[in-house]
């Protein structure tokens, strides 16, 4: 039950990455014939892709994953655009630390960052963002939907304001790929980062969309890999892996959405017969969110101790990111959104994956409702 996370790597995506572990080994920079058999794989696989997500081949960027590709639009557009006076960049509160880290690199080198505040759904306002803007400003970034909520943001709205105002509009889409479908000739953003191991696919593969002419200056430097915009030997089979997954990701997408929704309806409402509806809290927008995504607080009880309760009984979930939720830190997304500090403290995070099953949840919600009814008969 910790999907948001990672996904375990689906069959065929395995199927499509060993060959290029074995005897397709070769470097894709490679003149002989083993090179030139890496480098048709990787054009195939980013064809592909580029049909699939509505963009060209040239617009698409592989790199290591979410973080790289969250770094490199960011750091690498602002480099681009900072010698003609441009700053300032607007992001919001409750962005992946990929984001957020990024941001404070850059404003340890000088550059300006307004960082907008949500509401309780965790949703930004596109006033608060009108109001955000100065003469300086060159990027905004948004994160599509929220990994730890699932709540998604206005991205069209966000994405017209920008447009207006000709500034840059970087997408966090990591956790969207897959869930929303995405046509990014018509979507109005100018850098899309996505990762392969939230679908389905390989870790250490990610990918960065950029829209024709946006300046993006390479955060990484030696060869001339990717057209320059991202050196060192590509990760051949992650890259095929990629690919595949976005193929069986996308594939009746509406249908598999559709699915995962009815997975999350039956949690809640499983979990409301066994501990009442009063029981528990849903955080998060109650229309726009992520349908994989369910996080709960259970107000009184402490997480850390519901975290290892459930890993005993064979349920793994999360307090949150996984790049933080190691030393479970407060979510600061859920403190962005103003919850109180028991509210905050008593909070988990639950999200499905294409092998979820309704026997599988409701056997989760039922040792969920035991633990909890334990726990609170105990305080």
């Amino acid at each position: 039950m910790d999907h948001a996370a990672t996904t375990p790597l689906h069959p065929e995506v395995l199927e499509a990455m060993l060959p290029y572990f074995g005897l397709n080994f070769g470097n894709p920079s490679s003149l002989h014939s083993y090179g030139r058999r890496a480098r048709q794989a990787i054009t195939e696989a980013r064809d592909q892709i580029a049909v699939l997500l509505g963009c060209s081949p040239k617009q698409l960027v592989f790199t290591s994953g979410g973080t790289e590709s969250d770094n490199l639009a960011i750091l690498g557009s602002l480099d681009a655009v900072n010698p003609h006076g441009k700053s300032h960049m607007i992001t919001t509160q409750i962005e992946h630390q990929a984001v957020l880290s990024a941001c404070g690199h850059l404003e340890s080198r000088g550059y300006e960052v307004t960082y907008l505040p949500v509401d309780s759904y965790g949703r930004v306002s596109t006033r608060d963002l009108l109001a955000a803007l100065r003469p300086t400003t060159a990027l905004v970034s948004v994160m599509y939907g929220n990994n730890e909520v699932g709540t998604i943001q206005p991205i069209d709205e966000i994405g017209a304001i920008c447009r207006e105002h000709d500034i840059l509009l970087h997408v966090d889409a990591v956790q969207a790929l897959g869930i929303i479908p995405m046509n990014l000739s018509v979507l109005p953003v100018d850098l899309v980062s996505f990762s392969a191991h939230k679908i389905n696919g390989p870790k250490g593969c990610g990918l960065l969309y950029y829209a024709n002419g946006i300046p993006l200056n390479p955060q990484l430097y030696g060869g001339n890999q990717e057209r320059s915009k991202r050196a060192g030997t590509e990760n051949v089979a992650a890259i095929v892996g990629f690919a595949k997954a976005i193929q069986l990701a996308t594939d009746s997408q509406v249908v598999k959405q559709q699915h995962i929704a009815e997975l999350r309806e039956l949690f809640v409402t499983s979990l409301i017969s066994e501990i009442g509806k009063d029981g528990f809290e849903i955080n998060g927008h109650p229309e726009h969110y992520l349908p994989h995504i369910l996080n709960l607080s259970f107000t009184g009880l402490d997480k850390a101790i519901l975290l290892m309760k459930l890993d005993l009984v064979g349920i793994a979930a999360s307090a949150g990111s996984a790049c933080t939720s190691g030393a479970l830190e407060d979510s600061h997304v859920l403190i962005a959104m103003g919850h109180s500090s028991d509210h905050v403290k008593s909070s988990i995070r639950f999200s499905f994956g294409y092998e979820t099953t309704e026997e599988i949840v409701l056997d989760v919600t039922q040792k969920i409702g035991t633990i909890v009814r334990r726990l609170r008969k105990t305080n």
